[in-house]
């Protein structure tokens, strides 16, 4: 289990709740979490690698290409994630991630014949 100072540690990051909410909505590949948030494929991996490392996320290989899901066991940390969701359009960034999420698959990289 995450220790809640971890947890708070990760979500005081706001790429890396950027990436949880995006997550939250979808499973996605890198390039795609790279043009939601339009940031660099370095700052989106070292972040994915540390949620990643506390058990937030999940893996599943395409090929070359690996899918990033959700997949937090706690149900407390589970339902933060859910409350932060429901409330995201009042918050700027994550409403305009929302946005640019509907539009996820232009932003595929020659991995889109694995969906």
């Amino acid at each position: 289990m995450i220790e809640i100072v971890d947890f708070f540690k990760i979500m005081a990051d706001e790429t890396r709740l950027r990436i949880l909410m995006l997550l939250a909505q979808s499973d996605l590949f890198v390039c795609q979490i790279m043009g939601v948030l339009n940031l660099p494929q370095s700052k989106v991996s070292k972040h994915l690698a540390k949620l990643r490392d506390l058990k937030l996320v999940s893996i599943e290989k395409k090929e070359k290409y690996v899918l990033y899901k959700l997949d937090i066991g706690d149900e407390l940390f589970k339902k933060m994630i859910e409350d932060i969701l429901l409330k995201s359009d009042s918050f700027k960034v994550l409403k305009a991630d929302s946005v640019n999420l509907k539009h996820k698959d232009s932003f595929l990289c020659d991995c889109s014949n694995l969906y």
